[in-house]
C-alpha cells in the first residue's frame, strides 16, 4: 500500500499538469507519434500508456464488497494503438502490463499438507485471537489484446472491450494475531496450489485520457478442488498519459 501511493499521486499529478498546459492535448505526449512524423491521413494514435488505479476484491466462494476500501491496486500498460483502416475510429490495442494488486480482508489464508490446498478461513485463527490485519497481494505480467471504440475529435468518448493472458509472478498472504502479550504475524509466499496462468476480461469507458475500469478473472486464483473458489476482480480509474 505505502508503494503504490505514491505512484497514484504521481500519475494523478502529471495528468492534471498535462491538461492545464493545452486544451488540445488532454493527456502527457497526448500526440506523440514516434520517432517518425505520422502519415497524412491516418488515424490518430491514442492510449498507449496507460495507468488503471484499482480497488481489489473477489467473487466465488465469498459475496464481493466485504473486504476493505483500502485494497488498492496498479495495473501499467505498455500498449500499441492500432487503428483497423484509414481514418478509422476503431481500432485494435496490445502490448504488456504489469499488475501489482493488494486486497485487505477480514480472516485469513491456510495451505493444507499434504493435500496441498489452500482455504480462507471464517475463522479468526486456530487460537482464536483476534486478527488485527489480513492481506493478500501479488503481481502478474500479462497480454492484452483489445478492441477500441471511439468517437470523433480530440474530445472522444471511447469504449475498450478485451481480455488478458498473464503469468502470475507472485503471491503471498500476511496476517497479524494479536495476543495478549505480543503481535504475531503470519506470512504464506509458497501456495502449491496457486494458478500461474491467468486469463481475464475487461473494460474501459470514459472520455478523452479518463475512463472507468473493470476486470474479472476468468479462472480461480487457486486450482485444487477443495481450495477456496475465489475470482479476483478490479473496479477502478483508467489515466492514459498518451
Amino acid at each position: 500500500m505505502r508503494k503504490i501511493l505514491p505512484l497514484i499521486c504521481c500519475l494523478i499529478t502529471l495528468c492534471s499538469l498535462s491538461q492545464e498546459r493545452s486544451d488540445y492535448k488532454p493527456g502527457l505526449l497526448w500526440h506523440y507519434t514516434g520517432l517518425r512524423p505520422a502519415k497524412k491521413g491516418m488515424a490518430r494514435k491514442y492510449d498507449r500508456l496507460v495507468f488503471d488505479v484499482t480497488y481489489n476484491d473477489w467473487m466465488g466462494d465469498r459475496k464481493p464488497f466485504h473486504n476493505l476500501a483500502a485494497s488498492i491496486g496498479l495495473n501499467s500498460n505498455f500498449l500499441v494503438d492500432i487503428p483497423i483502416a484509414k481514418n478509422s475510429r476503431v481500432a485494435l490495442g496490445t502490448g504488456i502490463s504489469h499488475s501489482i494488486f493488494r486486497v485487505r480482508h477480514h480472516y485469513s489464508f491456510s495451505v493444507h499438507e499434504p493435500e496441498a490446498f489452500t482455504a480462507y478461513n471464517d475463522l479468526q485463527s486456530a487460537a482464536s485471537a483476534p486478527i488485527d490485519r489480513s492481506v493478500f497481494g501479488g503481481s502478474v505480467i500479462s497480454v492484452p489484446l483489445e478492441i477500441r471504440f471511439r468517437s470523433a475529435g480530440w474530445k472522444h468518448v471511447k469504449l475498450h472491450i478485451g481480455g488478458k493472458v498473464g503469468y502470475q509472478t507472485k503471491l503471498f498472504s500476511r496476517t497479524v494475531i494479536k495476543t495478549p502479550t505480543k503481535m504475531d504475524v503470519h506470512t504464506i509466499y509458497d501456495f502449491p496450489d496457486e494458478n500461474r496462468l491467468i486469463y481475464s476480461t475487461h473494460i474501459r469507458f470514459g472520455i478523452r485520457n479518463w475512463a472507468l475500469f473493470g476486470s474479472y478473472n476468468l479462472n480461480t486464483l487457486f486450482n485444487q478442488k477443495a481450495s477456496s473458489k475465489l475470482n479476483m476482480f478490479q473496479m477502478g480509474l483508467s489515466i492514459s498519459l498518451f
